[in-house]
């Protein structure tokens, strides 16, 4: 497909026109521009507002492995905002999609409603980064200029996109509140979910963090990370250089096992794990449990300017409370000795709580092509969300902090 058309995007910039291509590849989009919009790429760990999963490196991994293609139901289908030059202004991360899977926002009940009636589902598009439940920036702006109106201008095409093709839908999923907000003016349904994430106050050590919590909550966790190492396990911390292929042998185990028992087919291929090692392993971190000389288990975890986000974990030995001490409180540990404000562990999760992470809202934005599947998702959607406003309400009554350290 070529350009979508031209948009003259703000009243104050008629003399500008500017045309939305698609990109059947994130290769197609040179890694400059990409990341020149998304915020950088990965060369220092002081990137402010750097998020790993947004950059070219991470797409071009999941993609040039065979986890993110065509293959596996994901066909990309990017959209690049270009000036009349040729300029590459904004990207967005799309995807054409024949199922529902590896998305964490789930549009099941949906499909299945669409297709009892008479519709055809998929394919669909979707904007979101594969396999990642992380918040972060799906309307990829380059820095200054009329950023909102950029951003307004991909969010357009993107629906156009969904009528030109005939698709049944479009889902931005894990976008941040800000473009969420416009997505609504704009006239995208808006949905919102929560996850659990960590905050950093300050904290010197872990025990000065179990201090902020009710007596109850840090005898419990101190009974956990006893009996979690109590067979004679210990943990690694494995990053950057230090990362080898017989790490990524170990983990992919851990992950191949875990992902098998849980939801069937694993969606990272072997080879993923290693590109990702070639260009970002400055941003890795693999946290592993040893016993006896050997690997059991491990987590890896990606960084961000302020933030570590746990992604996957597996293990082929099970020890009680090992997957929480492994994902979760030596990821605080991580982040305390490394000075970042957050830690984000995956979606859903609600055990999480209890350990000192709390919820916080998540968003995603949908168009929907036929205006009587429109109308019931509407529906659906003000309910959905008037009850997640009150379970977070009443989860966070439930922090496991003490009343004067909540934060």
């Amino acid at each position: 497909m070529g350009d979508i058309e031209q948009h003259k995007p703000h009243a104050s910039h008629d003399s500008a026109a500017f045309a939305v291509r698609i990109a059947k590849h994130i290769g197609d989009v040179p890694p400059t521009d990409w990341d020149a919009c998304g915020g950088g790429g990965p060369t220092s760990l002081a990137t402010c507002s750097y998020n790993p999963f947004i950059s070219h490196d991470f797409l071009t991994a999941l993609e040039d492995s065979g986890s993110a293609a065509p293959s596996t139901g994901w066909l990309p289908h990017h959209l690049v905002l270009e000036d009349r030059s040729g300029a590459v202004l904004g990207c967005m991360p799309c995807y054409l999609k024949s199922h529902s899977l590896g998305e964490y926002v789930f549009d099941h009940g949906w499909a299945e409603a669409y297709d009892t009636a008479g519709g055809r589902y998929y394919p669909k598009l979707q904007a979101s980064i594969p396999f990642t439940p992380v918040t972060g920036r799906r309307l990829l702006v380059r820095p200054g200029g009329d950023r909102a109106s950029h951003q307004a201008v991909l969010l357009q095409a993107a629906m156009q996109v969904t009528d030109r093709l005939g698709l049944s839908s479009l889902h931005i999923t894990f976008l941040t509140r800000d473009e969420w907000e416009l997505a609504g003016e704009i006239g995208y349904l808006k949905r919102n979910d929560l996850q659990f994430h960590w905050q950093n106050d300050g904290y010197a050590s872990f025990d000065d963090f179990l201090s902020r919590l009710a007596s109850r909550k840090r005898k419990a966790i101190r009974k956990e990370r006893r009996e979690a190492l109590g067979d004679d396990i210990a943990i690694e911390w494995v990053t950057g250089s230090d990362i080898t292929e017989a790490h990524l042998d170990a983990f992919f185990a851990f992950y191949i096992d875990t992902g098998q028992r849980k939801w069937g087919s694993p969606y990272l291929t072997r080879a993923c794990f290693s590109l990702l090692a070639e260009t970002m392993a400055d941003r890795m971190v693999l946290i592993l449990a040893k016993r006896s000389g050997r690997y059991v288990a491990g987590a890896m975890n990606f960084l961000g300017s302020d933030t570590l986000y746990g992604r996957y974990w597996g293990g082929i030995e099970h020890h009680a409370f090992l997957h929480f001490e492994v994902c979760y409180y030596q990821a605080i540990e991580f982040a305390i000795a490394h000075k970042l404000v957050f830690v984000e562990a995956g979606a859903q999760g609600a055990h999480k709580l209890a350990r000192g992470y709390l919820p916080v809202e998540t968003y995603s934005a949908h168009y929907i092509a036929d205006p009587a599947l429109r109308r019931a998702v509407a529906d659906y959607l003000a309910r959905e969300r008037l009850a997640v406003s009150r379970e977070i309400a009443l989860l966070a009554g439930e922090s496991p902090y003490r009343s004067e350290d909540r934060l």
